[in-house]
Formats: structure tokens, sequence, C-alpha cells
């Protein structure tokens, strides 16, 4: 399925002055999620399969090295083990994460590790994760991370504007961001447990798909509270409707506390309730994981042998 980019719109205040959130609506129907339904045996396998082929596979450390990045390089080219490709007769399949992502320093290397994959390479940038440099610096990153082989870019918005609705001047900024993304496509980091509410998440939300955002996405993962499915609920309604009204398909990408296999089987039934089933492949829902693609494996060989390993035969590299 061929997705169309999203070439943005307009600001339309009234559009985003118009939305409301039912709070409570909102919180009753994520409670729900990971209890009214259950994924066994051979689905859940196919389930969990699919999530990895979902995974932006990220280290984003301050100690970060060329030697680690490389290491997960290799896990996101065969993230399972072979005993265990092997066991399930998927050897076929040439599974592979979505993309590896890193701060711009370490792209030189992972786009060597990766050439000739498929796999995405992703940079934070635009003074991730707190977003407060100057506008222009921010705007030459993205250039400079997009030069060095990033083909996505996730950037972070600037919190003070959506406190204070600044919403003409949340649209400027991902404008720009944007456009010095060219080619590469732009996941929108909105940090939505730092801007408070609910409505906040809702319309900042919207201002970052009319401006232009290819995906929306909740987390740094440097925050204290990083994606929520009450939070996911609100933000993926957003999409719904965008979609809706300009026929344009938003991504989503609930990144930071996602790192249990069950968690991702929630998160990939409530895309699929609520945004269907052409929502469930890589350009147009990620997850921000680290640890997650460890608990898939973990989970995948309890599957075959009928016992959990231990976490440490699971490691990123």
């Amino acid at each position: 399925m061929t997705i169309e980019r999203n070439p943005g719109m307009a600001l339309n205040l009234d559009w985003i002055e118009s939305i409301q959130v039912n709070k409570s609506a909102i919180e009753r129907r994520a409670a729900t999620l990971g209890t009214r339904r259950s994924v066994k045996k051979q689905n859940q396998v196919a389930w969990l399969l699919k999530a990895i082929t979902l995974i932006d596979l990220t280290t984003l450390a301050g100690d970060d090295t060329e030697q680690r990045v490389r290491r997960l390089c290799a896990k996101g080219k065969t993230p399972l083990r072979h005993d265990l490709i092997e066991a399930l007769g998927i050897a076929d399949m040439q599974l592979t994460t979505a993309a590896i992502c890193v701060y711009h320093d370490m792209l030189t290397t992972a786009a060597k590790a990766l050439e000739g994959t498929g796999i995405h390479l992703a940079a934070v940038s635009t003074g991730f994760p707190a977003g407060l440099s100057p506008l222009h610096l921010k705007v030459q990153e993205i250039k400079e991370s997009v030069k060095a082989g990033a083909d996505e870019i996730d950037i972070v918005i600037t919190r003070k504007h959506v406190f204070s609705e600044n919403w003409q001047a949340l649209y400027d900024e991902v404008s720009a961001y944007r456009e010095a993304c060219g080619e590469a496509h732009m996941k929108t980091i909105l940090a939505t447990g730092e801007i408070s509410t609910l409505r906040n998440v809702a319309k900042a939300s919207m201002v970052c798909m009319m401006a232009g955002a290819d995906f929306i996405k909740t987390s740094t993962g440097k925050e204290s509270v990083n994606a929520t499915l009450p939070v996911s609920l609100t933000m993926i309604r957003q999409i719904r409707e965008y979609h809706e009204r300009t026929g344009y398909q938003i991504g989503y990408k609930p990144a930071g506390g996602i790192s249990k296999a069950k968690e991702a089987l929630v998160y990939l039934s409530m895309m699929k309730e609520e945004l269907g089933n052409n929502w469930l492949q890589p350009d147009l829902f990620r997850f921000g994981a680290s640890s997650l693609l460890g608990d898939i494996e973990r989970q995948l060989e309890h599957q075959i042998t009928g016992h959990y390993s231990a976490a440490h035969r699971h490691a990123m590299g």
C-alpha cells in the first residue's frame, strides 16, 4: 500500500479551538483495552512478529559508542536468534525492525552498518530532548542529519507554545522543520508527559499535522511520564479526524515505557480497532523502544519451548 505524504495545510484556528476531549470517556476506554480480549498461541506469534517489524530500535544514551550502534544495527537486521527463526519456520520472511534511531553523531556509523538493508535510519533532532536551542540551529541540525544519511527525523516541539496556546508559533516552528526535512519523513514529538492535559495533546497533535508532520509521537523517552493509553487514544483519534477531513493518513509512534510484549499487543489492538488494518504497517505505526524487542523474543521462545528464558539471553547485541 502506497501512503500519499501529508503536505500539510493552512493553520485552521477555528478547527483547533473546536477540539474537545472527554477525559473520563477516554480513560474508561483505555482501561478496557487490555482486558476485553487476548491473543493466544499462533495468533500471538503472528502479532508479535508484526510488532517486531514496527519497532524503531533506539539507543539515545550519553555513553553511546560506535560499537554499541553497530551491535544495535546488527540486531535490527536479525532481530531474532537463528534457532528461534528456524523453530518458527520464518526464514523466508527476512524479518527486520522498521528503523534504527540514534543521535546525529552516530548517523555515519549506523548508515554504513545498514547499507542495502532497507531499514530506515532515524535521527533525533532540534535540540532533543528539551528542544530549547535557537530555532536556526535546530533547523540546521535537521539539514545536517539528512545530509548524513537520516531518512527520518524525530523532532521535538517547543512546549511553551502549547502552554500559552500560541498555535501559530507552534505551526510556524513545525512547518520550518518540515521544510528542512525535505524528502526525509518527520516524526513530531509532543512530549505529552509535559504538556499537562489531554486537550493540549489533542490540539498540539492537530496543529502538527496541519504543519506537515508525517508522524506524531508521544515522547522523547526522557520525560517522567511517556506513552500512555489515554494519551495514545487522544492522539490517534485526532489522526482519524485529520484523515476524515483531508484524506491524508498520518502515522503514530508511542515511545518510552513500552517494554513488554503484552503492552505491544494492546497497542496493536488499539490501532486496529480505532484506525483499522491500514495503520498496522511501518509507514503508519512505530514503537519507539529498546528493551521491547528483547521481551518479544523471550515470549516467542516461550511459545516454542513452553519455558521462559533469562532476559540476558535476549540482549540487543
